[in-house]
């Protein structure tokens, strides 16, 4: 028996390994990494969807400013992702519940919100 017919590697019929697309210069990305139980708990803590969008808005942000806990989430960044001023409110609230931020809210100005880790908050 040859262990080289075995492999999948060099065979006509094996899947081919191609990269997944990448940002081109100048264009926006989630910067990572990013810890895997953290999103678990945000996407099971945010039933309506809206919750998870600001969690990847407010990753993104953390990204943008050199993986800083604690960001300033503008609406301009939400209604980039679709989501709307009232729907971006519910989804923050439903992070705030599950224990993954902490928000200081302005009257009249965007929220302040820290990313905590799971079980921190």
């Amino acid at each position: 028996m040859d262990p080289n017919a075995l492999s999948l590697t060099g065979r006509p019929d094996a899947p081919k390994r191609e990269k997944a697309p990448h940002h081109k210069s100048g264009d926006h990305f989630l910067r990572g990494p990013i810890p895997m139980d953290w999103l678990y708990v945000a996407a099971r803590a945010t039933g309506h969807g809206s919750g998870f969008k600001v969690a990847i808005a407010l990753w993104y942000l953390s990204g943008l400013n050199r993986q800083s806990k604690t960001v300033k989430l503008s609406g301009t960044v939400l209604r980039d992702m679709g989501v709307e001023r009232h729907a971006g409110y519910r989804g923050l609230a439903a992070l705030e519940q599950a224990g993954l931020v902490s928000v200081e809210r302005r009257s009249g100005q965007s929220p302040i919100v820290s990313i905590l880790g799971v079980g921190e908050g």
